[in-house]
């Protein structure tokens, strides 16, 4: 490997850092989407609806891999955070059908980011 693939691939990795900074990225990202579309529903309320579904697919992802044998985190938290993925996906119909806000979704966002990104969260 010559000295600028080598140093490519280095700043490559620096920048995924552990799956947690990865998930807490990608969390970040989708609520902060999510946060804006709230701001300009009466304008475009397509954008609410790729919120939340990008949001969706994030936590019905999450779930899967939660389920699955070979995540290692402990059966409660595991139990925990499947529910949680269930209230964001049931809550988001909601909200698609206008019958409740989408803060909710952003405020259980923000806290799994807090989890996600303090030296003491769960790995």
């Amino acid at each position: 490997m010559n000295q600028f693939s080598a140093s490519g691939y280095a700043t490559a990795l620096a920048q995924v850092g552990t799956q947690r900074e990865a998930e807490a990225r990608i969390l970040s990202r989708l609520t902060a989407n999510l946060a804006a579309a709230m701001g300009r529903v009466t304008q475009d309320f397509p954008a609410l609806i790729r919120a939340l579904h990008d949001n969706d697919r994030f936590w019905t992802h999450i779930a899967n891999d939660l389920a699955s044998d070979g995540n290692a985190l402990p059966d409660q938290l595991r139990a925990s955070l499947i529910s949680i993925a269930g209230f964001v996906i049931g809550h988001s119909a909601k909200v698609r059908r206008g019958a409740a806000s989408a803060q909710p979704l952003v405020d259980i966002n923000q806290s799994i980011i807090r989890g996600l990104t303090t030296e003491k969260g769960a790995k």
